[in-house]
């Protein structure tokens, strides 16, 4: 049995502390926060609404530029659709002298009604357009334009709430994989004492100045110790798994954390956290204040609705008709500006103009449109007042949670240190004979205990100052976004 122990042992020795079995990165908290930062989901996906933003700005922008389209289209007429009219006003239409009037149908009145074909209109006909219009005036676009620029700046927020958001899970997942290591560490050291102590007791049961049961519980402490260190040794792997996780980090591959847990990682200065305090610090209230803002340009935006809209426009082109398709594209030099000689040939056509829309009377939409944006405006004034109370509640909560969770924290260490102490010195009696191995035992179970305690503190010490700083809007303040 003593083999098979010394076997195990060497095995369990010989295991990484953070049980990755291939070599991958070496990452500290701030490398973490700032790998989650670049390739998380969330992130990515709010960078993506910022860009998102940016277009729409442009396309905002882009209303008040010349608006310019092009049209070009040929149609054949297979049959042309018939004109009507009296014989008088045929001729007079055609400019020939009322003496020629006989020559035409005649012994037809000339108020007799006659139908004619292709005498104004040729079966081919073409034409290409160029048409081109420019806002001068229009307060809706005006208030618009500001509103984009307004929902960028919300797309800014957002991203920043969604940094927050992964800056603190991140963090939070980084410490739970911190202390399950710390933990493991803690596991080695008491195995290689208690290992020490059975080896000890053995050898003492051997020249008689030891019972076997003592042996015995040695024997049952280590084997507690060994079958926990391998339980945490699971749990470590679950939480780097968690935060891979949170990172977006590829879950197939090795990650390390480095980094050290001590006092001075919990610790603040709660008077500059107070010194500095406003509730713009909040993102969830900037957040607020930009709707605010938006609201507020959306009641302009009705009012604006209610003003004169100028346009200008323009159109030029060309046209030509033909007798059959072939002519569109034929330009004759033979032809007369005047049309005698045959149409095949393109003419110039343009046009100019400015259109004023005046809104005279809506059927009072417009006023209850305003009526319906300045109610939600008023919601949103009652939201800081909610949003106010609500950070209140949280900066109270989470600095209670802090200082209940340092001062455990203390306790903790002290209990822990009184333990190792009281360990330290039973160990020594027992060793020189004037103890028992029950108070060992004891002693040792008793560390154990205050260990997991201290380390269980430490935790939510860590979450706690996690949570203040978050309350206090602090959490993105370590980690500033340049890219903007």
């Amino acid at each position: 049995m003593r083999k098979m122990y010394a076997v195990l042992l060497l095995v369990l020795a010989g295991l990484p502390v953070d049980a990755q079995t291939v070599p991958g990165k070496t990452m500290n908290l701030e490398q973490c926060v700032q790998y989650a930062l670049d390739n998380s989901v969330s992130a990515q996906n709010a960078v993506i609404d910022e860009r998102i933003a940016e277009a729409r700005v442009k396309e905002t922008i882009g209303i008040g530029l010349p608006q310019v389209s092009g049209t070009a289209g040929a149609l054949y007429n297979d049959k042309l659709s018939r004109f009507f009219g009296t014989k008088q006003r045929i001729f007079g239409f055609s400019g020939l002298p009322a003496s020629d009037y006989g020559n035409f149908l005649p012994g037809l009145p000339d108020d007799a009604v006659v139908s004619g074909q292709n005498f104004f209109q040729l079966k081919a006909a073409a034409s290409a357009n160029l048409s081109i219009s420019q806002l001068i005036f229009n307060g809706s676009y005006i208030v618009g334009l500001q509103a984009s620029r307004t929902f960028k700046e919300l797309a800014y927020k957002t991203t920043d709430q969604t940094r927050e958001q992964v800056i603190e899970q991140v963090t939070k997942a980084f410490y739970s994989a911190l202390i399950n290591r710390e933990r493991i560490h803690l596991f080695d050291a008491n195995i290689a004492r208690i290992d020490s102590l059975l080896r000890n007791t053995e050898a003492l049961n051997k020249n008689g100045f030891a019972e076997s049961i003592d042996v015995d519980r040695m024997q049952v402490t280590m084997n507690n110790l060994v079958t926990e260190r391998a339980k945490f040794l699971k749990l470590q792997e679950l939480s780097v798994e968690l935060l891979k996780f949170q990172m977006n980090y590829p879950m197939e591959q090795s990650l390390v954390i480095d980094g050290e847990i001590s006092g001075s990682v919990v610790a603040v200065d709660y008077d500059s956290y107070l010194k500095d305090w406003d509730y713009k610090n909040r993102i969830d209230y900037q957040i607020l204040e930009t709707n605010f803002k938006l609201q507020s340009l959306n009641i302009r935006n009705k009012y604006a609705s209610a003003l004169p809209a100028v346009f200008a426009s323009a159109n030029i082109g060309y046209s030509t008709q033909s007798t059959d398709v072939s002519g569109l594209f034929v330009t004759r030099s033979n032809i007369s500006d005047n049309g005698a000689v045959g149409p095949d040939k393109w003419y110039p056509v343009s046009s100019y103009g400015v259109n004023v829309s005046i809104p005279i009377f809506s059927g009072l939409q417009r006023t209850y449109q305003l009526q319906q944006e300045k109610l939600r405006l008023q919601k949103i004034e009652n939201g800081f007042r909610q949003v106010k109370s609500g950070i209140d509640l949280q900066v109270k909560q989470a600095t209670t949670m802090y200082q209940n969770a340092t001062e455990a924290l203390k306790a903790q260490q002290r209990n822990m240190d009184l333990a190792s102490k009281v360990a330290r010195v039973t160990r020594i009696k027992y060793e020189q004979g004037v103890g028992s191995n029950l108070e060992v035992v004891t002693a040792e179970a008793a560390l154990k205990e205050a260990q997991v305690n201290y380390y269980n503190a430490l935790f939510d010490a860590l979450v706690a100052k996690v949570d203040l700083d978050k309350a206090f809007g602090k959490l993105l303040a370590a980690y500033p976004e340049n890219n903007k």
